[in-house]
């Protein structure tokens, strides 16, 4: 028979099986291979645990604005807190090889409490960018380490035959955190962006409940059991049957020799740079589409959970598509075009301000799909070439993956504020929101004000009684429709006739057309008279005497005024509501929007080269499939599969009849 091997700590207790003891909050391995529900079980409380480390890692993207304005940032200050927080958490990612000789579990746990609080107590309430930068660099090193655990709890509970789906799911983490993000914002986050704070409290809030059920029910397998290789589940016997034969310090001898290799290496480098538009999405979609096309913090969010949900449905069904036919080179080439395509078709937007809000959503599906069949599959097939040179060493391969991603994520981050440089003006102070709201609330004061020479307007500011700068402004705003003596004209005329003008102004214009006609209509004298007395609020005598004063207007004059004089008349209603518009609204638009304007106008050519960039790393990625582990063919692989199950037979039988 074959042997089972207890590892060298008690058994965990496991959800419905034996009792809970104190020591079960550290000694979380497992002596035996768990059957498939506590399996499973596994499996998804690492999942989720996954989404809500993302989820935690994202949050501040949803809200970059509104901290950046709050904590007097600018916005390569706010870039460079992502660059420090991605390469401490490289540092700590190199670090959490060690989950080899610790294991996993812990790890996760308690990185799952720290983050938490972090979250929860330490970001939303700093009121420092220094205090900010330093708990955001905390929090890069706990998820550096942790989220290399994660992945590799997952190969250690799935087989390879079942890799596939268990990464679909894990790669699940990421963009469920990423569409936790955008739905808890698009729902809960004023327009404004007012409540930033909120979204770390429901954030830390959930992280802190993923802790507390992790802390009772994570568990690991023991080295002996989770050093070997595990194609199907049908090999559990014999696993356990080798485990008692297995030294843990042994197999991990010179294990980082082991890992940088160009297959390991390069894979881990060419799923990075195919990455970049992804982890841009994750930072600065908001960002983005709010300084590009003029979207609230809500609208972005809201687009971005397209990409979100498109990827997770894509990689659900690639996991499982994969594992049934047992490829995964096939996937990761029709995903990398995929999405080659699409970050190609969302770079050419970048500089057409017209494009609709459905058309970013069918280029953001794009994107989506390609990169969700694309991650799954090179997520199952790293780990199945980690495994080619050593199982045992899960954990350093992850760490050599999670330690390369974050340091291209670093790098390419420097590389954004060299190149998106005009960003900058639009968001740092709010500038660019600020002169918008202006510039629409002012809209055709700021028309009347561009048309008013600046030797007119020195004239203006320096004494607003000018009668000639006055003049002269009125004969700008008009556009040469009338001249300075027609202005001086129209004036002289208003004053001389304001009596009865004001009463021509309350009387309809088909009863004085009918006076002017016949001057004895007694019908339309009484109308006029009337409307007179109900709009000027005087005794009838008096209509009377205004409306017989407005038959001495000579006709000439008369003409003058209802053409050109209106045109002084509204060119002078333009200029006086300019001069209402607050002083200190002007010398703000004054200040900051030539520069504003200058930056809208170059920030969308400098996104489109970064766009192109992130391009670039979709094809880079491409040749290095060629590298990894897997068959390109199907029926190879199954063949494979057939003659791996003899050999267990034959293995097995071997040691039964020992």
């Amino acid at each position: 028979m074959a042997q089972r091997v207890e590892s060298t700590n008690p058994p965990a207790a496991s959800p419905g099986t034996g009792m809970w003891q104190p020591s079960d909050l550290w000694q979380r391995q497992l002596g035996h291979y768990p059957p498939n529900a506590r399996r499973y079980f596994y499996l998804g409380i690492t999942v989720l645990a996954t989404i809500v480390l993302y989820y935690e890692l994202y949050v501040q993207g949803a809200v970059a604005t509104q901290i950046i304005n709050d904590l007097h940032m600018s916005l390569k200050y706010f870039v460079y807190i992502s660059v420090v927080g991605n390469a401490v958490g490289a540092l700590a990612s190199l670090a959490a090889g060690l989950a080899d000789r610790w294991g996993r579990a812990n790890l996760v746990t308690y990185g799952l409490a720290i983050t938490g609080v972090l979250v929860l107590f330490g970001l939303p309430h700093v009121h420092s960018k220094v205090a900010y930068l330093i708990l955001f660099a905390v929090l890069g090193i706990v998820e550096g380490v942790v989220l290399v655990a994660t992945p590799a709890l997952i190969r250690d509970f799935s087989p390879q035959l079942g890799r596939a789906s268990a990464m679909g799911f894990w790669t699940l983490g990421p963009v469920l955190g990423s569409l936790a993000v955008t739905e808890v914002s698009s729902n809960t986050l004023h327009a404004d962006g007012s409540n930033w704070r909120l979204q770390f409290y429901i954030c830390g809030i959930a992280g802190l409940v993923v802790f507390a059920i992790a802390l009772f029910t994570l568990r690991e397998l023991s080295p002996r059991l989770r050093d070997q290789l595990m194609v199907s589940l049908r090999d559990k016997a014999l696993v356990e049957a080798r485990a008692a034969g297995i030294d843990p310090e042994a197999a991990l001898q010179h294990s980082w020799k082991q890992m940088l290799r160009p297959d390991i290496f390069g894979s881990a480098f060419a799923i990075s740079v195919m990455l970049l538009f992804y982890y841009a999405a994750v930072g600065f979609f908001v960002i983005y589409f709010a300084t590009t096309f003029g979207y609230t913090l809500p609208r972005a969010n809201g687009l971005a959970n397209w990409y979100w949900i498109a990827n997770a449905i894509t990689l659900v069904i690639t996991g499982v598509l994969s594992d049934l036919l047992r490829v995964r080179k096939p996937f990761m080439l029709v995903g990398g075009v995929i999405g080659a395509v699409g970050v190609a078709l969302f770079a050419l937007k970048a500089t057409q301000p017209a494009t609709s809000y459905n058309t970013f959503v069918w280029i953001i599906l794009l994107i989506a799909i390609g990169g969700g069949m694309a991650y799954c599959a090179w997520m199952a097939s790293f780990t199945e070439t980690v495994e080619r040179h050593n199982p045992a060493a899960t954990a350093t391969g992850l760490a050599v993956w999670g330690g390369t991603l974050r340091v291209i994520v670093t790098a390419i981050l420097i590389v954004l504020t060299f190149v998106v440089t005009a960003t900058n003006t639009l968001v740092d102070g709010n500038k660019g929101t600020r002169v918008q709201e202006l510039a629409a609330k002012y809209a055709s004061e700021l028309k009347t004000a561009a048309v008013i020479q600046p030797a007119t307007q020195a004239a203006l500011a320096a004494n607003p009684n000018n009668p000639a700068a006055q003049v002269k402004a009125v004969t700008e705003v008009g556009g040469g429709a009338f001249t300075a003596a027609d202005v001086v004209r129209a004036s002289t005329l208003s004053k001389q006739y304001a009596t009865q003008l004001q009463t021509l102004a309350v009387v309809d214009k088909a009863t004085l057309g009918t006076l002017a006609t016949n001057p004895t209509d007694a019908a339309a004298a009484t109308k006029a008279v009337t409307e007179i007395v109900t709009t000027l609020k005087v005794p009838a005598a008096e209509a009377i005497t205004r409306l017989r004063s407005v038959a001495t207007i000579p006709t000439s004059d008369i003409a003058f005024l209802e053409t050109t004089g209106a045109q002084v008349q509204a060119a002078g209603a333009q200029l006086t509501a300019l001069g209402e518009v607050p002083k200190a609204d002007l010398a703000y638009l004054q200040a900051n929007g030539p520069a504003v304007k200058a930056a809208a106008e170059k920030a969308p050519h400098q996104w489109q080269h970064f766009w192109w960039i992130c391009f670039a790393g979709q094809l880079i990625f491409l040749p290095f499939i060629f590298l990894m582990a897997g068959r390109w063919s199907s029926r190879k692989a199954k063949e494979d599969a057939r003659l791996h199950d003899e050999a267990v037979q034959r293995e097995m039988a071997a040691l039964n009849a020992a």
